[in-house]
């Protein structure tokens, strides 16, 4: 398994890593475009999800996997990005269709106000997406995106 490998596994570490800091983003901006500009989940996290794409692929390429430069800057972000379409394809719909129940549950069974609701089950249903998301994100770009890395 590829996480047996010390390499392998500081790899995963620093992938996981990085995708915090990119969740960081991705809630920042969800949050700012679903509270400040009153814009639905799906769209806002449509947007904070590319914002935190852009972010990992840097921090990725030059740390994640510094030895990862073969391919041209370009060709590779298409590759890492194509992968995020794929996650966003996966995201989309638990955002759509996770978002409701959940806000049903906080407000009818915990009996929360409709503003502290929608605060909690918009977080709950992005978190459920990133940790989804980031599994397929970090085992197709080892395999895909960086695979002119050699493993230990």
């Amino acid at each position: 398994m590829i996480l047996t490998d010390n390499k392998e596994r500081t790899r995963f570490l620093k992938f996981a890593v990085v995708g915090a800091f990119g969740a960081v983003i991705d809630f920042g901006v969800m949050n700012l475009l679903t509270h400040a500009a009153n814009m639905k989940l799906v769209y806002a996290g449509t947007v904070s999800f590319l914002c935190a794409v852009i972010s990992n692929f840097i921090w990725n390429r030059y740390w994640t996997y510094p030895e990862s430069r073969s391919r041209h800057l370009l060709h590779q972000l298409g590759m890492f990005f194509l992968v995020n379409l794929a996650g966003i394809a996966i995201r989309v719909p638990i955002l759509h269709f996770g978002e409701p129940p959940l806000l049903h549950v906080f407000e009818q069974s915990f009996g929360m106000g409709l503003n502290d609701a929608e605060f909690i089950a918009k977080n709950l249903t992005l978190a459920i997406a990133v940790g989804i998301v980031m599994l397929w994100n970090f085992f197709v770009n080892r395999y895909w995106t960086y695979n002119d890395v050699e493993e230990s």
